[in-house]
């Protein structure tokens, strides 16, 4: 969909404390060095033609990264919501990556950032895997050597999505939606029963779950995807739930977790990603960010990911991670033999050990 204009609850909302988004800005530019392309050379492959959205990746059994950090210019009439789809990314993921980038006019010719570097969260590789915090969702095919990955949207504050293991119970092609008391309580101009169509928030496909009234499903609404617009649902981009609902099958795990810090190794360099609270999230969403929530545990996701290479961890480096939370793979060790070493003052005091920060 393209942006021509901004809707009024943007521009009266549109608060932005200015130094915390230079922070911000200045945190994710702080990332560029160092990030993983497809070979791995430590700089940006920028894309000026038709883009291509990577959803799928062969995978090794201890491989932990996929993906590729990239660079894209803006062409004429883009939105960021135009652009997060065209990649498979949800938008305030775009968003974190390029503070202070106008949602609806970016301007072409910009270069943005294009954060398709995936941390796998720690999980069963079976079925579904959505890591919430990150606002993604992992299909792991059967054979154990593939993974497809896309962006959902979840739900909106106080709304949540349960935690733990469920299975698909059945599956929804053109669904009818028959909105809960809950939800005709907010919205009683809603009717009872809404049939297949452009005006249902199910989009084309549905997949039910083992928790009631949970569901995988499409949307009529795509810019909602990466965002918290829903009351607990699982959203996806309508070609990315055609994709999943063709391939799963009723009775496939669905498992939902909640990992807002995630690390792994690509290669010999090893990823930090601490992702931004569902409150940032939120700020992000109506571009007002004012909160600072230091993620806590993003030392012992770190300390577990790096096992005997501890040692030459950049402990500064995960600690402004888990400061800034941006989302943007950060990185924290080299374990090349041409990588420095870090001095005592970057490995971690005893205090921030016990505390798990």
């Amino acid at each position: 969909m393209r942006q021509t204009g901004k809707p009024a609850w943007f521009c009266s909302r549109r608060r932005i404390n200015s130094r915390l988004l230079s922070q911000w800005r200045l945190a994710v530019l702080s990332l560029l060095i160092g990030l993983p392309t497809a070979s791995c050379t430590g700089s940006l492959q920028t894309s000026e033609g038709p883009p291509s959205a990577i959803k799928e990746f062969t995978l090794t059994p201890e491989q932990k990264v996929v993906g590729e950090v990239r660079e894209y210019v803006v062409q004429p009439g883009e939105g960021l919501n135009d652009i997060a789809r065209k990649f498979s990314l949800g938008y305030t993921a775009l968003a974190a990556a390029n503070p202070g980038v106008d949602q609806f006019a970016p301007g072409a010719g910009r270069r943005l950032i294009i954060p398709s570097l995936y941390v796998l969260p720690e999980a069963p590789r079976q079925g579904v895997v959505i890591n919430l915090a990150q606002y993604r969702l992992f299909y792991f095919p059967p054979g154990g050597h593939r993974v497809e990955t896309f962006p959902v949207g979840l739900g909106q504050l106080g709304k949540t999505t349960p935690l733990g293991g469920t299975r698909v119970t059945r599956k929804e092609a053109n669904p009818t939606w028959y909105p809960p008391p809950s939800i005709r309580a907010e919205r009683p101009e809603l009717p009872a029963v809404i049939r297949p169509g452009p005006d249902n928030p199910l989009g084309h496909y549905a997949l039910h779950l083992g928790w009631p009234r949970y569901l995988i499903h499409g949307t009529n609404k795509p810019d909602g995807v990466g965002r918290n617009v829903s009351h607990g649902c699982v959203r996806m981009y309508p070609e990315d739930i055609e994709r999943l609902f063709g391939q799963l099958s009723v009775g496939a795990s669905v498992r939902t977790v909640n990992q807002p810090a995630t690390a792994g190794w690509a290669g010999n360099r090893l990823y930090l990603q601490v992702y931004p609270s569902k409150t940032q999230t939120e700020e992000i969403d109506t571009a007002r960010l004012v909160s600072l929530e230091p993620a806590r545990g993003a030392r012992n996701v770190v300390r577990a990911a790096a096992g005997r290479y501890a040692d030459g961890v950049d402990w500064r480096a995960v600690d402004k991670a888990a400061r800034e939370r941006t989302g943007a793979p950060v990185l924290v060790a080299d374990r090349s033999a041409a990588a420095p070493r870090f001095n005592e003052a970057q490995k971690p005091e005893g205090k921030h050990q016990s505390a798990g920060l």
